[in-house]
């Protein structure tokens, strides 16, 4: 066996334990097994251009040769894949556009594996240990190529442009190395084994070297910048898992993180340039003063917490956010950058204003509730004064004044309060009737409670106590102030004269009185029967009216209780 051969083997074990040693000595992600995946790939060249030569087998031989460039063909869309992941490009596509770069390499593959009419490969000398290479190995080189090319172009892309942080620009400069190695070696290997290979012996392991050299260069990245550090990791996945927007900025306001939430109402990427007044103008605020408040602050990078809220316009529906500033600092509390978050806060709005509406909607059912209630109120106090007063006189009635006696006379006695009552008759009333008629009996009555009115104390209880007959409750009063008070009442009727539409032109109205006053508590005590001391009260101030008139009417008398004189 030519000792050459073993080349491969070699570097397929160096390849190997490079794999381990990363393996070893970094925490493992998810984004370490795609990165193994492809470490693998790039393993099985080197193994399976040793394999090829083990066996005198064309089956095994052509076996081993197609999954190397199965591998080879994948290959380069790893490259591409994860020069996306080194530039942070892949944030900016979706699953399915990432999906997508696979589809010329799963179709090279599939060509290699069909390889019909051996449009791949095909034997010399009885086996594939040498082997010529038909037009579809061309079509998989041009497919690697194209690869290559494109990850060239976002590399320089990156490197040139203005938005790339310094890290990852030092990272894709690195790269670049590594894929100008495996470049290099891929089309010497090209050119001296197939091209040129009629005239010149074939050289094993050029692409194994190359891919082993420019492998070297991404491990050296991975290492150098803590590509792959756990730490990292899981603070990107903590904030893309956090439901806040957050962007952090440089000095240059140059985007440097964004996580996931942010994309879904800020279509900015790592790199872009961050415009705080030209993202102010295009949202809506209420307060523009606070506006430019906050826009000051934030141009300051003072050391405070800032917030503002403000409305975006997606589509038909608006969004409401609250933006929250906060300036990173170092150690020396120099400012270094910006700390930004966007907290959705469209449901809460929502619900805020719903709830306004529902207030809104309840005051106006209690201002309602409010508004029946006074009706109501009204409507039973009508009622009240219906059934309490008389609707001709507007005085209170009898029912009216028993209510009130049949607490007031006992509390009166208890506390030894005096208190007076007085009975009035319109003198001769039937006989007004009887020759002026109900009308004018009725102004009579209405004009005689009127002066009545006019004559007593605010505090004094003037009620209809029945026909032409009137009671007044007097409150603290003695007997001497209640014969002062009926003199005032009798007289003032007297004097009020009511002129009507007849031959004798006016009626002249008197009335009799009789008073009874309840001042002496010698002989007085609060009766355990209320009601039946009222009766007694006003059978007593009954028959000091009958006086009155028995004794020629237009006067007062005073009455007295049957168990002595008041």
């Amino acid at each position: 066996m030519n000792p050459l051969v073993w080349y491969d083997l070699s570097l397929f074990v160096l390849l190997f334990g490079v794999g381990v040693y990363v393996f070893v000595t970094a925490r493992i992600t998810n984004l370490h097994k795609v990165y193994f995946l492809f470490h693998g790939l790039m393993m099985m060249w080197p193994f399976c251009q040793f394999a090829v030569t083990l066996t005198d087998n064309p089956s095994l031989q052509l076996f081993y040769v197609l999954l190397a460039f199965v591998a080879v063909s994948l290959l380069g869309s790893g490259w591409l894949l994860l020069t996306l992941f080194i530039t942070g490009y892949a944030e900016r596509l979706s699953n399915s556009r990432l999906a997508l770069l696979f589809v010329p390499a799963v179709i090279g593959a599939i060509g290699v594996v069909a390889n019909p009419w051996h449009d791949f490969v095909m034997p010399l000398e009885g086996g594939y240990i040498q082997r010529a290479y038909g037009p579809w190995f061309w079509v998989v080189m041009s497919i690697l190529v194209s690869y290559f090319l494109t990850s060239l172009v976002i590399m320089f892309r990156a490197v040139f442009s203005s938005k790339t942080p310094s890290m990852i620009k030092k990272q894709v400069k690195i790269t670049l190395w590594g894929i100008f190695v495996l470049a290099m070696f891929a089309t010497l290997d090209a050119v001296l084994n197939v091209l040129l290979s009629r005239w010149l012996p074939i050289i094993p392991g050029l692409t194994s070297l190359g891919i082993f050299s420019s492998n070297l260069f991404f491990v050296y990245v991975i290492k150098r910048y803590n590509v792959f550090d756990l730490v990292s990791i899981a603070h990107e996945d903590v904030i893309n898992t956090i439901p806040y927007g957050i962007l952090v900025l440089d000095e240059n306001e140059v985007i440097v993180e964004v996580n996931k939430a942010s994309k879904s109402f800020i279509q900015r990427y790592v790199g872009d340039l961050w415009n705080m007044e030209e993202f102010l103008a295009g949202v809506h605020i209420e307060d523009r003063v606070e506006a430019e408040l906050f826009l000051n602050e934030y141009r300051l990078k003072k050391n405070i917490f800032s917030k503002i809220e403000v409305v975006m316009e997606q589509g038909k529906a608006a969004r409401h956010f609250i933006v929250q500033s906060s300036p990173i600092v170092d150690a020396a509390l120099v400012p270094i950058g910006h700390l930004l978050t966007f907290q959705d806060v469209s449901q809460e709005r929502f619900y805020a204003r719903t709830m306004h509406r529902q207030n809104e909607t309840l005051q106006e059912r209690n201002q309602a509730l409010d508004r029946i209630r006074q009706e109501l109120s009204e409507a039973n106090r009508k009622l009240e004064e219906l059934v309490l007063t008389d609707s001709l006189t507007e005085c209170y009635n009898r029912r009216y004044l028993t209510q009130h006696l049949n607490h007031e006379v006992l509390t009166n006695l208890q506390y030894k309060t005096p208190f007076s009552l007085m009975l009035l008759d319109i003198d001769h009333f039937k006989a007004i009737n009887d020759h002026y008629g109900h009308v004018i009996g009725d102004e009579v009555l209405v004009r005689t409670a009127e002066a009545v009115r006019g004559s007593v104390r605010s505090t004094d209880i003037l009620t209809r106590y029945g026909g032409e007959e009137f009671m007044i409750y007097l409150p603290h009063t003695e007997h001497d102030l209640a014969i002062e008070i009926a003199e005032r009442v009798r007289q003032a009727v007297e004097s009020n004269r009511m002129a009507v539409n007849h031959e004798s032109g006016s009626v002249s109205i008197t009335i009799s009185i009789g008073i009874l006053s309840i001042e002496d508590f010698a002989y007085e005590h609060v009766p355990e029967d209320g009601e039946g001391y009222l009766i007694q009260l006003f059978d007593a101030v009954d028959k000091a009216l009958y006086q009155a008139k028995q004794k020629g009417r237009n006067r007062v008398e005073f009455g007295m209780l049957e168990r002595g004189v008041v």
